[in-house]
């Protein structure tokens, strides 16, 4: 009996080289990039035809972007995984390599699954895919005061990359090698649940973890559904284990005043998790709390991404069936209204919220108001809670699609290809075909540069024309799974479109001109001659800023002077009704 409990004991505990550092160290540090290495390969020779180790990518300073993927059953690829119907959990950790609690719990977490210690049974019915550290070097960017908001690790790594861009704000615009890694990755497994591990900055409380979850408010009703069953078995899941969930990422609607409250919040698809709802998959955003230590709160990611291992092992089947009929809608194109941006109603409820007594009041070092917690005085807070969303931005798309002219087709079909969306190719100009053209009436750049790009809005309308396609022009059906992401693409009014972002803003600059003594002739024979214009002058002359502005009035005729660039502030984007003719695969 004693041998016997003796073997039973040998065969659960993991083997010396499964134990992380942080682990080893009674969760104060955590380790570097090269133990995330040793543990992939380790990990292969411990549970062989259980696990596998995977280069995805190389990040731009030549380290290996690597995932971890556990199967009971050896469904360890896409195309495995595909033929046999099983549901995919894709988990993350390290997007912002300070916050890096997902890479410690990760491991801690698939090693204990493998050895049967945890959940046993369920990497029978889910693949788990594991990426220790998205932002490898960021990473190794290695130091102690990289996170002073934060209750450890000893040391951590840095928030961006090595080019000094937020991967979290990169999803769409995807101009980071890391990103476009990660995502062409991340579409050929196609996982029902996509979860993105990080850690808040911000107030003291009691609540330790929240976790964002979408479709909920959002989305296609029978995902919606299925978001809010996960979301509540995940919390009573949690609740047992002594976790105080919260359903939304906890920042003061006014910063540093309690009183202000919170809200439910979908931000654009620049983010993990709203990336992934707006491909009709379930998106979930962990943040576990900043002044929590590092223990507690690697066991409240463990937790949470157990949870949900677990629930989707569960209800596979019922996961993959939504998602398929979701599918099939959006490509039979039935979905023509895209919400582009969500906001809070004005519906609010009183929320019992457990905080810590603190006070506020003037600082005589800033001159502005600062707070003070007191983390040994709990203290319930009654504060305010916008939990209804409504649509803020929304758009119709078009019956057939968008076209991208020849000019700009090399890099939108990377960018396409990235994000996994079908397109086709113009073998042949068509001569004479219906389109709708976007001009726009008001363009405004950003005035401080956001992620190395200069943003840009526009006001403007669709337009009807008919127009040549020239050979070349990328065609995008928005009859496809991912209508929503190419509306958010290519809608110039979306906050995360390629326009948003500045990548069309040479279209948006006058580039050639006509001089001021040639418009000044040019004015006074057409006041003379055309009496509309005349009167319509007339009109814009009892408007004193524009009377006071020579260069707003020297415009007004270069607008109506036949030299004028008609191109000017034209979106080289056109929608179509109907797909044109002559198209050759794309992808």
């Amino acid at each position: 009996m004693l041998l016997a409990t003796a073997l039973s004991l040998a065969l659960t505990q993991a083997p010396a080289p499964l134990t992380t550092v942080s682990e080893a160290s009674g969760w104060t540090r955590t380790g570097r990039y090269p133990e995330v290495e040793s543990l992939c390969r380790a990990f292969v020779k411990s549970f062989p035809g259980k696990a596998r180790c995977e280069t995805f990518g190389t990040s731009p300073e030549g380290r290996p972007m690597l995932a971890l993927i556990a199967s009971a059953d050896g469904v360890l690829t896409p195309t495995a995984a595909k033929k046999k119907a099983r549901p995919v959990v894709f988990f993350q950790g390290g997007i912002h390599a300070g916050e890096i609690d997902g890479k410690d719990a990760g491991f801690w977490l698939l090693r204990d699954m493998l050895t049967g210690k945890a959940l046993p049974g369920v990497l029978k019915g889910v693949t788990a895919v594991f990426v220790p550290v998205f932002n490898v070097d960021g990473h190794e960017r290695f130091g102690p005061n990289n996170r002073p908001n934060q209750v450890g690790p000893e040391e951590m790594g840095w928030r961006v990359t090595g080019h000094n861009l937020n991967l979290n704000r990169d999803y769409v615009k995807a101009d980071a090698p890391e990103m476009v890694a990660l995502l062409r990755y991340l579409h050929a497994w196609d996982p029902v649940v996509y979860a993105d591990l990080h850690v808040t900055d911000g107030a003291k409380f009691e609540p330790d973890v929240a976790v964002g979850i979408e479709p909920q408010q959002t989305g296609p009703e029978k995902l919606r559904e299925l978001g809010v069953k996960l979301r509540q078995e995940l919390f009573q899941e949690l609740e047992t284990q002594g976790h105080q969930p919260l359903a939304f990422y906890p920042s003061f609607l006014q910063e540093d005043d309690p009183t202000s409250g919170f809200a439910y919040g979908v931000p654009p698809p620049r983010m993990s998790h709203a990336y992934a709802a707006v491909h009709h998959r379930f998106g979930v955003l962990v943040e576990t709390h900043s002044w929590k230590p590092y223990a507690e709160r690697v066991k409240a990611t463990r937790d949470v991404v157990a949870g949900l291992l677990r629930l989707v092992a569960r209800d596979g089947a019922a996961l993959l069936s939504a998602l398929k009929d979701t599918d099939a809608q959006a490509t039979s194109g039935q979905t023509r209204e895209v919400v582009l941006a969500w906001k809070n109603t004005d519906k609010k409820q009183t929320l019992d919220f457990r905080g810590y007594a603190y006070e506020r009041g003037p600082s005589d070092v800033s001159g502005q108001t600062w707070i003070r917690y007191d983390d040994s005085k709990p203290q319930i807070w009654k504060v305010p809670y916008f939990s209804e969303l409504t649509p803020a931005l929304t758009t119709t798309v078009p019956a057939g699609g968008y076209l991208v002219p020849p000019a700009h087709a090399a890099w939108v079909a990377e960018k396409l290809t990235t994000h996994g969306l079908r397109f086709q190719r113009l073998s042949r100009a068509t001569p004479a075909a219906d389109v709708e053209v976007f001009r726009a009436t008001e363009a405004k750049w950003g005035a401080q540069p956001n992620e190395g790009h200069q943003m840009l809005t526009v006001k403007g309308a669709w337009e009807k024309q008919t127009q040549e396609l020239p050979a070349g022009t990328l065609y995008v059906p928005t009859a496809q799974p991912g209508v929503e992401l190419v509306a958010h693409l290519f809608e110039p009014s979306a906050p995360d479109s390629l326009l948003a972002w500045g990548f069309f803003n040479a279209h948006f600059e006058q580039k050639e001109y006509v001089e001021d003594y040639v418009l000044e002739p040019f004015a006074r024979e057409l006041l003379a001659k055309d009496a509309a214009v005349k009167a319509e002058w007339d009109a814009k002359l009892k408007d004193p800023a524009f009377a006071k502005d020579a260069r707003a009035r020297l415009r007004f005729f270069y607008e109506r002077h036949p030299a004028r660039d008609t191109r000017l502030r034209v979106y080289p984007v056109l929608r179509t009704a109907t797909a044109p003719t002559g198209l050759t695969a794309g992808r």
